[in-house]
């Protein structure tokens, strides 16, 4: 639960304020916890004389305000979102460990439903030529199952695995990623907003991304593949490879008219 420390708290009511569960109450002029909340850490970040921590988390992990990194030129913003490409062309050099725990971060710190922060973060790298082996043995199997439920995808499917079984390097699942991240959540959206946070300080750090849906789909149908990551039966929300990208773009790729409906 919210800890508050009364002989620090001044009684500004900040925090109660702020305090979308009505956890936090006044009395007798401090803040007062009278009930569990959601440990959204609204009161942590708005206290200005730090009297609130929640226990349970590393609050040696705060950061303090500061405008020179807080804000990021809406232009400078807008351009990053249109420069951004999906990647299917990877150098063979592995992520730095701390360039990926930067990026995992910024999936840690997304927002999710109820402040749950239920998802889970598989990073393969070290791992990944083992990863693809066993995913591309488990294939036939896919091909089976995907007969008889989505055709479409059989089809799909089948041209890549006979692409990759003539020759390794036509894989056009994993395009010679050196790494794989697969997030799970029980809330899809939690792992799709975590998903797209992770890519936009990926990119920031030099590295290109690539959303599967193929893979997701695949990992899903095979317990083989889910117990080798470790996720159990928890969703599949994303799957993306992650590396440095072997290409440069030179320009923002075109596209259509927003449609856009104004009321």
């Amino acid at each position: 639960m919210v800890k508050i420390e009364q002989n620090v708290c001044i009684g500004c009511g900040a925090c109660i304020k702020d305090c979308f569960g009505r956890a936090l109450v006044l009395e007798d002029g401090k803040a007062k916890v009278v009930k569990p909340c959601i440990e959204c850490g609204h009161c942590v970040a708005l206290c200005p004389v730090e009297a609130v921590s929640i226990p349970e988390y590393d609050m040696d992990d705060i950061e303090k305000y500061d405008a020179d990194t807080f804000c990021i030129r809406p232009e400078n913003m807008l351009h990053a979102i249109k420069f951004r490409r999906s990647i299917r062309n990877y150098r063979p050099d592995k992520i730095e460990r701390e360039k990926v725990e930067h990026v995992l971060d910024a999936g840690r710190y997304t927002a999710t439903a109820k402040n749950l922060q239920g998802c889970t973060f598989v990073f393969v790298q070290d791992g990944v030529e083992e990863f693809k082996k066993l995913l591309w043995d488990e294939m036939p199997e896919v091909l089976a199952m995907l007969k008889k439920t989505a055709p479409v995808y059989a089809r799909v499917f089948g041209s890549f695995y006979k692409k990759w079984q003539a020759d390794p390097k036509e894989d056009n699942l994993f395009f010679n990623t050196p790494s794989l991240l697969v997030i799970t959540s029980d809330h899809p959206l939690d792992g799709g907003l975590a998903a797209a946070n992770i890519e936009n300080v990926a990119v920031a750090e030099g590295l290109g991304a690539l959303y599967s849906g193929y893979l997701m789909r695949i990992i899903s149908a095979r317990s083989a593949l889910r117990e080798w990551l470790g996720i159990g039966e928890k969703p599949v929300a994303c799957c993306m490879l992650l590396g440095y990208p072997a290409v440069t773009y030179l320009r923002t790729a075109p596209r259509r008219k927003g449609d856009i409906i104004w009321k």
